[in-house]
C-alpha cells in the first residue's frame, strides 16, 4: 500500500503547472474545487493530492460545479433541501384479476375479481382529492378546497350564477338546476335590503322578512360556533319564511325558492320511491347523496353523490336561539302548511334520509334556489 501511495503522489507532484487549469466535466469552466490546483496556490503538490483523495467519491447531483458535501445542502426531487424525495404514496393503477373456486356445497364455481393495485411515490401535492369532483386529481395527495362537488352543469351548460356579489356553483340535477350552496344574499331582487341584526325579541314577533348569520349578536348559541365570519362562509344565511314569500323575490331574477312539489321531484330522481315522497318524517336514504362528503370544502359525512352539497347550518329557533350547527341542515320551501307553518327539509348527520316536516314560519333556515 505504501508503494501505490508513493507513485501516485510522484505523478501528482509530477504534473506541470498547465494541469492546474485543466477542469472535470462540468456545466462551468469555473470549478475550482475540482481543479488540480484545489488550493489555488499556483502549484500541484502535496495538499492537492490529499484533497483530491478527500474528494474521491463526493458527487454533485445539483450540477453547481460544487461537491455535494461543500454545498449547504442538496435538494431532493420534491426541491426539499436535504429532503427525502417523493415520498406521498398514491394508486397508479387498478387492475382486476378474475379468479375462482369450486364451492362443494353449492356444487359450483365462485368467480370473482381481485384487484391488483400499483402505487407510486409522488411529492406533497396539493389539489382536488374528491373522486366525485370534476376537477379531481388521482396524483394529489392533500386536498386544497378547489374540488367542486362532481357538480353536472344544467342544461343550458351553465355552471355558476352571479347574485348581489356573489357567484353560486350551480348543480343539474335530472332537468333541474340547483344552486349547489345554501343562499347568502343581503338584499331582495329588486334591491331592497332584508333586514337583519334582529333581537331575540323582535326575532321571535316579526312577521316579515328577516335574514340572520348563525351565531349573530348576543343571541344564545346551543351547539356549533358562534364565529359569524366562519360561518357565513360555510352555511350562509339563515331566512324567515317571510323573505322566502316576498314578493321582491329572495332568489335572483329567474330563479325562486323551491316548492315542496320541487323537492319531491328532487327527491325522487335521486332514487326515493314515489309513495315515500309524501310521507312526512324521514324518508329513504337519499340524504347520503345530498350531503356534502368529507373531500369536499366545507365537508360533511355524506357522499354528495348528487352534487347538491347540503351542509349543517343549523337554524334559528322562534325565541331567537341558535341551534344545531354541525348536526342539521334546515332547508325551506315556499310551500305553505296552515296559517303559521310551511314545508320544510332537513338532512342529519346522524341519518342518511331526508326528513320532510312543517316548521313555524319565523324560524330562520337556510334556502336554495332551483331556476324557473
Amino acid at each position: 500500500m505504501q508503494k501505490i501511495f508513493l507513485l501516485l503522489l510522484t505523478v501528482a507532484l509530477g504534473l506541470n503547472l498547465s494541469a492546474q487549469d485543466v477542469s472535470l466535466p462540468c456545466d462551468t469552466t469555473n470549478c475550482s474545487l475540482l481543479k488540480y490546483d484545489g488550493n489555488d496556490d499556483g502549484m500541484v503538490n502535496y495538499e492537492d493530492f490529499l484533497e483530491m483523495l478527500g474528494a474521491y467519491g463526493s458527487a454533485d447531483v445539483d450540477g453547481d460545479c460544487i461537491e455535494d458535501s461543500q454545498d449547504d445542502c442538496v435538494e431532493d426531487g420534491c426541491g426539499v433541501c436535504d429532503g427525502p424525495g417523493p415520498t406521498v404514496q398514491v394508486v397508479d393503477t387498478i387492475v382486476f384479476i378474475a379468479d375462482s373456486t369450486f364451492t362443494e356445497v353449492l356444487n359450483e364455481w365462485y368467480v370473482f375479481e381481485v384487484p391488483d393495485t400499483t402505487f407510486t411515490f409522488v411529492c406533497s401535492n396539493p389539489g382536488c382529492i374528491d373522486p366525485m369532483a370534476e376537477n379531481y386529481d388521482p396524483y394529489a395527495s392533500e386536498n386544497d378546497g378547489s374540488c367542486w362537488g362532481g357538480l353536472t352543469p344544467c342544461d343550458d351548460g351553465s355552471t355558476s350564477v352571479t347574485f348581489d356579489g356573489y357567484t353560486y356553483d350551480l348543480v343539474g340535477i335530472e332537468g333541474q338546476c340547483w344552486f349547489a350552496e345554501n343562499l347568502r344574499t343581503e338584499h331582495y331582487a329588486n334591491g331592497d335590503a332584508i333586514p337583519g341584526e334582529l333581537t331575540d325579541g323582535e326575532w321571535s314577533n316579526t312577521t316579515n322578512g328577516a335574514m340572520t348569520v348563525y351565531g349573530e349578536g348576543t343571541s344564545p348559541v346551543y351547539y356549533g360556533s358562534d364565529d359569524e365570519v366562519t360561518n357565513l362562509a360555510d352555511y350562509g344565511r339563515l331566512y324567515t319564511w317571510y323573505a322566502v314569500v316576498d314578493a321582491r323575490g329572495l332568489c335572483p331574477s329567474g330563479w325562486h325558492v323551491p316548492t315542496d312539489g320541487e323537492f319531491m321531484t328532487l327527491e325522487m330522481e335521486l332514487g326515493l320511491v314515489w309513495y315515500a315522497a309524501d310521507y312526512e318524517g324521514w324518508r329513504g336514504n337519499i340524504g347520503i347523496q345530498m350531503k356534502s362528503s368529507p373531500e369536499n370544502s366545507p365537508s360533511w359525512n355524506g357522499a354528495n353523490t348528487s352534487g347538491f352539497s347540503g351542509l349543517a347550518g343549523g337554524n334559528r329557533r322562534y325565541n331567537g336561539h341558535f341551534y344545531d350547527e354541525g348536526d342539521y341542515g334546515y332547508f325551506w320551501s315556499a310551500s305553505n302548511f296552515g296559517v303559521n307553518a310551511a314545508w320544510i327539509r332537513i338532512l342529519g348527520g346522524d341519518n342518511v334520509g331526508v326528513a320532510r316536516q312543517h316548521s313555524q314560519k319565523t324560524y330562520g333556515y337556510s334556502v336554495r334556489c332551483v331556476r324557473d
